[in-house]
């Protein structure tokens, strides 16, 4: 039987020369038949903690008197067997040597996102995927996107990822969900301590998983997936 799955992807420090170092790209997937019950989950949970479904879960936004709202929406990822991410860590952009390669910065951003992806995919299935909308070269970075996962998967056809499409974050709890996952794994990453709510929410999502959230996992790990990327010759 094919099941149809809804991808919901996101990027944190994703430009070539933001002055950041480490730069994390992540999804979150689930059946698409599972959406509407996990949007509606999900605002059982806001409105539970007092606030509205118009609040938008985002870590940039994580502070002491939220800190309870964000642990229930981490447990409720975790409890929840639909739902799944895998993140790709770049752990140090300044290693990129993209003239070397004969490549643009965002043409190796395409292929990041396909090795962020290609461990998603099965090809007896069939994918939506959908963006975070960053700005007005949204519309040309998507059909490119879908051109290099397509062409890498021999989907010629594009009869496996069915399309791609950009969204607001304020539209889909579950892209929230990816900002906030892939959030904390670049906070991980990026060796920042300052916030004690951010590092609060860390710390149940590595007593939840058993990970550092800097290492790799396993191929297989199916709920919390990583891939720490390195710069060939490292």
């Amino acid at each position: 039987m094919v099941t149809l799955y809804n991808v919901y992807c996101d990027e944190s420090c994703h430009l070539e020369n933001d002055n950041q170092i480490a730069m994390v790209l992540g999804a979150v997937w689930c059946p698409k038949e599972q959406v509407s019950e996990i949007h509606e989950r999900t605002k059982q949970i806001k409105q539970r903690n007092g606030f509205q479904n118009s609040f938008e879960i985002k870590w940039t936004k994580v502070s002491p008197s939220q800190i309870q709202l964000y642990l229930d929406v981490i447990d409720y990822f975790f409890d929840n067997e639909n739902l799944h991410f895998r993140g790709l860590i770049v752990p140090d952009k300044s290693k990129l040597n993209h003239e070397l390669f004969g490549q643009t910065h965002d043409e190796w951003y395409y292929k990041m996102y396909f090795d962020l992806l290609k461990a998603i995919f099965n090809p007896k299935d069939k994918y939506h995927i959908y963006l975070d909308i960053k700005d007005t070269r949204g519309g040309n970075r998507i059909h490119f996107l879908h051109k290099v996962i397509s062409n890498n998967m021999y989907d010629f056809s594009q009869s496996i990822v069915e399309k791609v499409q950009l969204i607001r974050s304020e539209e889909s709890h579950i892209l929230q969900l990816t900002d906030l996952l892939i959030g904390a794994v670049s906070y991980v990453n990026r060796g920042l301590y300052s916030s004690p709510a951010k590092l609060e929410i860390i710390k149940r999502i590595k007593i939840r998983t058993g990970y550092s959230l800097t290492k790799s996992t396993l191929l297989r790990e199916n709920k919390f997936n990583l891939f720490r990327w390195s710069a060939q010759g490292e």
